[in-house]
């Protein structure tokens, strides 16, 4: 009984952040069809420069780090039967084709999802939003469009940055623990690669980064109750976030598997 108000109110949120992607690209194009730009382009790439660049060192240093530990448990668990030379293999695909994406929302939910709900739940809880919105300047179009925008064409840059750096650290372990030379190391992985690899690892960060921007966004321009609401508006979006991503990431995969990998 318990689950039913759960799954109703998931689905409550779900249409409202549905709403809120389609108001926003309705006010876009209301201003366009205005031949005015359908944001701010300074806001855009300040929220670019945060999203993106400021997420590389983060992303970067988690990544190697994964990408090292991941080759070295799987070079252990297969040195006995031979197989160390897989290990390029295995981390090339792993990471393009999952955890690199993955990793990848996870961090930036973390890190960039929960500053754009606290900043706007502030200014929401402070009637910054509504006095804009007086204005006339369409808080659809100046707060909401360019934070979303950014996340979700910078996400995919991240995810290959988060790859790269994987690959780089499982390449550096195996180097000194499996005898796997550096270039061959590189030239396993990108043999063992293929389009659709590269295309599913893509196709999830553009979603993923869609997810975030509209996720922390909703919930800062719905806080309520002041300074309490802003924080726990806050945790709900990055627990939201990561939470509908991982979701998204299974789904995904199912119907990649059911439909490609027959």
């Amino acid at each position: 009984m318990i689950l039913f108000p759960m799954v109703r109110s998931a689905l409550q949120h779900l249409s409202s952040i549905v709403w809120l992607l389609i108001h926003t690209v309705e006010e876009m194009g209301d201003h366009m069809m205005r031949g005015r730009f359908p944001f701010r382009m300074s806001i855009f790439f300040e929220q670019t420069d945060r999203s993106g660049v400021g997420s590389i060192p983060l992303v970067a240093l988690v990544s190697f780090f994964i990408g090292l530990t991941m080759a070295l448990l799987t070079g252990y668990q297969l040195r006995p039967y031979g197989q160390e030379s897989l290990v390029p293999s295995l981390v090339a695909i792993g990471f393009t084709r999952e955890l690199g994406p993955l990793m990848t929302g996870i961090m930036v939910a973390a890190r960039v999802g929960a500053a754009y709900t606290a900043e706007l739940g502030t200014m929401t809880v402070t009637e910054e939003v509504e006095a804009i919105e007086a204005m006339g300047l369409g808080p659809l179009r100046l707060l909401v469009s360019p934070r979303v925008l950014a996340v979700f064409i910078l996400l995919p840059c991240l995810s290959v940055i988060s790859s790269a750096m994987a690959m780089l650290g499982g390449a550096i372990i195996s180097s000194w623990a499996f005898d796997i030379p550096l270039q061959g190391f590189a030239d396993s992985a990108l043999d063992s690669l293929i389009i659709r690899d590269i295309v599913a690892g893509v196709l999830k960060s553009f979603f993923f980064g869609l997810i975030i921007g509209l996720v922390a966004c909703y919930k800062g321009l719905t806080v309520r109750g002041g300074a309490a609401g802003v924080g726990t508006a806050t945790t709900s979006s990055v627990v939201t976030a990561i939470t509908t991503v991982i979701g998204f990431d299974t789904l995904f995969n199912i119907v990649l598997v059911a439909l490609f990998d027959k």
